[in-house]
């Protein structure tokens, strides 16, 4: 650390941060930032993403933290005016070097243009720090998530009183502690004794396995990784034309690994898989596992949310029936990552997740406080209030903005894929189920080419638009070829901006073809 040059007194530096006026004058110009920031970006002012080098952006953060050490006191001696206008170049440096999400023309992750209002409520909790673990440290935050669960979790599907559930941070993190808590139920023993069960096993000994929707997300390979059943041990279930799970080669899994008594620990699908958005036929899925007693978890990350809307709720029809589910508001329900649900079909298996003693954090003498305290069920102990944004936005608002921002964007993505369909050398993958739509774009000059060839443009496509800031969409690799991935996930996108980007991929293509740069 560079020494500052002059002594600091550390007592009027302690409360300057901790000064109240200074938090509210720099929260109303934070207000005022922000709010110029999204006038201009809502209205398709400026570029989607501030392209900056890795080492041009780190540069610059740097440079702020240097400047900080050198100044020492300074600021402090020049009064709560020298802190402000430090605050204000920082804010606007974060504004202005960031992806914006809410520019209309960010057509890319599935991350969504967030609803801003969501983030007043999530920074009540950060202001004052409503940490959650034990409901006495974030009583009002435990409250507001017990809430939330409930009411998603009747929205799914789940009689009230029957199910259980927790919020944590991101599907990844969800989707390993529901398969974790699939594990200990199918291997009762594996929490103490490990996956061995405290018994010596042989070589020919049938080692418990996952069944997992072929395009399931990366994060299940990872939890198997992590649990101790090793990737190598998944098992990718066929998919059909749709690329949904094949049921019928699902069954015929099933019965296979029942004849050699090889433990499955669950089967996985997908409501909705990412490569291409499709919703597996969860009735057909969830009888083949009835039938075969096996734990059925469906990550619903994505597509979770139709369950608010009338006219796609249709897509995650038996939803209901799986014993674990994986929902995130900070996709669909368009809430500030982060924030992801966990479901139980039976409430009492959030418990079956972990086993731990904890007598510094857990009071044993007031035994029915361990139904709210959340680091009993939760892989975090000290844990953000994540549920506050959903909670102020659902109380603000009524779940009609949810059901209407799912029909919005799936509604879009139907209309994309339509006007692909009549464009000149857009090719769609399939038709959307959803808001994610698949394409290549294939003007004549290339359309002869080798196969590696167009795949190279698809790519080099992407890059010069991404980087131009016109637009921000991504790539995805399908039976081995590559494509432009979109996911509709701006309300402020309107047809008229889906039509530019198929003006801008030919703009760019074109200049392409001039430079032979592909």
């Amino acid at each position: 650390m560079t020494d500052t040059p002059s002594t600091i007194d550390s007592s009027a530096l302690i409360s300057e941060a901790y000064d109240p006026q200074l938090l509210q004058q720099a929260g109303k110009r934070l207000a005022d930032l922000v709010g110029q920031h999204f006038q201009k970006v809502e209205q398709a002012q400026g570029p989607v993403l501030n392209w900056n080098t890795p080492a041009s952006n780190i540069q610059m953060a740097q440079k702020w933290l240097q400047q900080a050490d050198l100044t020492g006191n300074s600021l402090t001696e020049s009064g709560r005016e020298g802190r402000l206008a430090r605050f204000e170049q920082l804010a606007r440096i974060s504004l202005q070097r960031g992806q914006n999400l809410h520019h209309p023309h960010y057509v890319g992750h599935q991350v969504p243009a967030s609803l801003p209002l969501a983030a007043l409520f999530d920074t009540i909790g950060s202001l004052t720090n409503q940490v959650m673990a034990i409901y006495e440290m974030g009583p009002w935050a435990t409250a507001v998530e017990r809430t939330v669960v409930d009411s998603l979790g009747e929205a799914i599907g789940y009689p009230r009183g029957s199910f259980g559930g927790l919020i944590t941070s991101g599907g990844s993190i969800a989707n390993l502690t529901a398969l974790l808590t699939a594990r200990n139920v199918c291997l009762n023993k594996s929490w103490t004794a490990g996956l061995a069960g405290g018994q010596t096993t042989s070589s020919s000994t049938p080692k418990p396995v996952l069944v997992v929707h072929a395009d399931v997300h990366y994060s299940v390979t990872r939890a198997a990784g992590i649990l101790g059943l090793g990737t190598m041990q998944i098992i990718h279930a066929p998919l059909d034309s749709c690329r949904r799970m094949d049921t019928g080669q699902l069954h015929s899994i099933l019965t296979d690994l029942q004849v050699t008594k090889t433990p499955v620990v669950a089967v996985v699908a997908a409501a909705c898989a990412t490569p291409v958005g499709a919703f597996d036929q969860l009735h057909d899925v969830a009888d083949i596992c009835q039938r075969h007693h096996v734990w059925l978890h469906v990550d619903a990350a994505h597509g979770g949310g139709a369950c608010l809307s009338k006219k796609y709720c249709h897509l995650i029809s038996g939803l209901q029936r799986a014993d674990s589910v994986v929902c995130d508001a900070h996709k669909m329900l368009f809430i500030p990552a982060l924030c992801a649900f966990v479901f139980y079909r039976n409430a009492s298996h959030r418990f079956t997740t972990f086993q731990q003693e904890a007598p510094y954090l857990f009071d044993p003498s007031i035994t029915d406080m361990a139904e709210y305290d959340s680091g009993l069920v939760n892989l975090e102990c000290t844990k953000r209030a994540a549920a506050m944004g959903l909670w102020g936005i659902w109380s603000l608002f009524g779940q009609e903005l949810f059901a209407a921002l799912v029909d919005k964007t799936f509604d879009l993505g139907a209309w994309f894929y339509e006007l692909l369909l009549n464009e000149p050398n857009f090719e769609p993958y399939c038709k959307p189920q959803c808001n994610i739509v698949v394409f290549r774009y294939l003007p004549s000059a290339i359309q002869e080419a080798h196969p590696e060839v167009i795949d190279q443009f698809q790519l080099r496509l992407r890059r010069r638009v991404i980087r131009s800031g016109e637009y921000y969409l991504v790539p995805s690799v399908l039976d081995g070829r590559n494509y432009l991935r979109t996911t509709i996930m701006n309300p402020l996108t309107g047809q008229d901006h889906l039509k530019g980007l198929l003006e801008c991929l030919r703009r760019h293509g074109e200049v392409m073809r001039r430079e032979k740069s592909y």
